[in-house]
């Protein structure tokens, strides 16, 4: 599971980095060489819903190991894309094929680990999903300052092929899976459903909103830095992507606090850490701007880590279908914001990106505030008990 974690995200965002490399070879605006990322994140946000149904069908196993699979040779190929239209066609092959493994991957280990060993292995999961974004940004950097971007993606694409080859050779076959029933009209059933809960549809608006801003600032943070009067190479600022390090500290620390406090008076809190980090990169000396990536990382970890696990919390069968919600508008948010912020950049520089995406978290913070005025379930109290959509839901 760390492998299938690692090879997913490394796969998915070590073209983050290399984005002022594309768009100086193919003559790109910021925007345009951004769609490298948010083609693949976009279709990604497609296939999550489709792969839940496919996987019901088909099993669990299978559809992860084939997903890495395709994401390993799609990412070995867009290392010989002929032309920025070709890339993007594999990017966004990638990210349709790739969404078999985080869609699938929590409701494998919540259906084959046994209760007591539940936690450290969902644990592993989501810690090797840290650590190949992180990796797979700060490898790609420095591979690319060494040789070039084509180097970069090409040995990311040889180490996606390794992963999968380990995954499929160490993960033991489903034993507990049975096929389910109902396909896409028990997934449109169930959508409906969720979408009429009073706490679920704001939760999918939080994650559209916090993975937006996240990504952006990644995204357009390299261009400023590259630049005068920083002028860093592109090595140093991949390796900026150390920061998601305390990201991994911060989910795990605002997860036992919204135990203890509740969610709805944490997570406003943390979203506010965000906001001041965003702030901060303002500031013209180096160091201020590397400490607001800093707070704002982990303030969005933070955030991140309530937010899903309050999806789970409140959310009634199909909950997995719940799961797969909060992270189709999460990777849809990633590409859509993610692109808008490029467009801001050609026009209004950093201080434009800023003041869009801390509007854009002022929004956020207002749905986190709704959320806090909704009364909280005990603690002892199943969620599945509280019949969606009644008027008053109770959610913590």
């Amino acid at each position: 599971m760390v492998f299938g974690g690692f090879s997913t995200f490394a796969l998915l965002y070590c073209v983050q980095p290399l984005m002022p490399l594309l768009a100086h070879d193919f003559h790109l605006t910021p925007a345009q060489s951004s769609l490298a990322l948010s083609s693949a994140t976009g279709m990604l946000a497609l296939s999550l819903l489709a792969s839940s149904v496919l996987s019901e069908r088909y099993g669990r196993k299978p559809l992860m190991a084939g997903s890495m699979v395709a994401g390993g040779v799609l990412t070995l190929l867009a290392a010989f894309a002929h032309g920025f239209g070709q890339l993007l066609l594999l990017r966004a092959l990638l990210g349709l094929l790739l969404g078999g493994m985080p869609a699938l991957a929590m409701a494998y280990l919540s259906e084959e680990i046994e209760g007591p060993s539940l936690g450290h292995s969902m644990g592993l999961y989501i810690g090797g999903s840290a650590f190949g974004g992180m990796a797979g940004r700060v490898l790609a950097s420095v591979i690319s300052d060494f040789w070039n971007w084509r180097v970069a993606v090409g040995a990311m694409g040889v180490a996606g092929l390794y992963a999968a080859w380990e995954f499929n050779r160490s993960l033991p076959a489903s034993r507990r899976f049975r096929q389910g029933q109902g396909g896409v009209r028990a997934l449109v059933k169930g959508t409906a459903q969720h979408m009429r809960d009073a706490g679920l549809p704001w939760l999918f608006a939080l994650s559209f909103l916090l993975m937006g801003c996240f990504v952006s600032m990644y995204n357009y943070i390299g261009y400023r830095l590259l630049a005068p009067p920083y002028g860093l190479r592109q090595a140093a600022v991949g390796t900026l992507s150390v920061l998601y390090l305390l990201g991994i500290f911060s989910s795990v620390w605002a997860g036992k606090l919204a135990d203890r406090l509740g969610r709805r008076n944490v997570l406003w809190i943390v979203m506010l850490a965000m906001l001041g980090g965003l702030a901060l990169t303002l500031a013209p000396q180096l160091a201020a701007i590397v400490a607001g990536m800093g707070l704002f990382t982990f303030g969005f970890f933070a955030s991140h880590s309530v937010a899903s696990s309050w999806v789970g919390r409140c959310a009634r069968p199909p909950q997995a279908l719940a799961s797969a919600l909060y992270l189709f508008f999460y990777y849809l948010g990633s590409s859509v914001v993610g692109w808008l912020s490029g467009v801001v950049w050609a026009h209004a520089g950093w201080a434009g990106v800023v003041g869009m995406l801390g509007a854009i978290l002022v929004l956020a913070l207002g749905v986190a505030l709704r959320l806090r005025g909704l009364a909280p379930l005990p603690s002892a109290a199943p969620a599945e008990t509280a019949s969606a959509g009644a008027p008053g839901r109770q959610i913590r």
